[in-house]
């Protein structure tokens, strides 16, 4: 089945309704996303998108850039010891929530950050504490917290956890740990030793991860039964992974980062989603 049909079929479908099966493990799709603009940036961990701004996410840095002109607009720089790796920030209810991590310190430690979305003044914490993993992502969706916490087989990784013990935990409203689910074979197979980086829901109701290095993007969907994320198919992209951001102000378009050159990347979905 080709990610277009996959993507128009997804439209069709409400949020809850189970993925069909498919028979085996999909292969690179031919058709990607198509990069459409790039911005000068110094983002080494990812990226967020508004409606009139775009973020660059490195470590203990975020700036605002002007979304037409490219302009920086602020910045936040924290201390390097309480944030050593915000990897991923979203806009979300007002906020700009962020992923941050001690990586690749040990034992692992997350947190979520809220920032200002203006000012990037940051404004508070919530400290999930120790034993999942690293958080990489969070996103809102249905009214639940969703983050992704990964595990690595070297630097960063915390033994006897490795790179299969990646995990995509939904929260209640208070954070609260409801459910969680493992990644696919054919996905871990693609991303050893490292881990999923990126993700986000997209509009379509699927869920859409980046790894660390490869330039592709993983979409998945909630199981009907069992605990392992469907894998729906696998798109390329210029991005290598890393953290990215679809762009709720103009559907379809996704956004991320090249680390050859720092640039943010907008990209076009491989087909129309509405």
């Amino acid at each position: 089945m080709s990610i277009a049909l996959i993507l128009a079929a997804g439209l069709q479908v409400a949020a809850a309704e189970p993925a069909p099966a498919r028979p085996s493990p999909p292969g690179l799709e031919a058709v990607g996303f198509e990069t459409v603009r790039r911005y000068a940036s110094t983002a080494s961990q990812g990226v967020a998108v508004g409606p009139k701004d775009v973020y660059a996410v490195s470590n203990f840095r975020i700036t605002r850039l002007d979304k037409k002109t490219g302009e920086t607009r602020a910045e936040w720089v924290g201390e390097k010891s309480r944030f050593p790796h915000i990897n991923s920030c979203a806009l979300i209810g007002g906020d700009l929530v962020c992923a941050s991590s001690n990586f690749p310190g040990v034992p692992q430690v997350s947190t979520v950050e809220m920032f200002d979305p203006v000012t990037l003044a940051h404004r508070r914490s919530v400290a999930l504490g120790m034993g999942a993993g690293s958080i990489t992502w969070v996103d809102r969706r249905d009214g639940f917290w969703w983050a992704m916490f990964a595990n690595y087989d070297g630097k960063g990784g915390e033994p006897p956890r490795d790179h299969r013990h990646t995990t995509l935990v939904k929260f209640d409203a208070q954070w609260r740990r409801l459910e969680a689910w493992a990644l696919p074979a054919s996905i871990l197979e693609r991303i050893k030793p490292m881990s999923i980086s990126g993700g986000g829901w997209g509009p379509d109701g699927r869920l859409y991860l980046s790894g660390h290095d490869l330039p592709e993007l993983y979409v998945v969907a909630l199981p009907a039964g069992g605990g392992v994320l469907d894998h729906l198919a696998t798109l390329p992209m210029e991005a290598e992974g890393q953290a990215i951001d679809w762009d709720e102000s103009d559907k379809g378009m996704l956004y991320g980062i090249t680390r050859k050159t720092r640039e943010i990347l907008a990209m076009k979905a491989p087909a129309p989603i509405r």
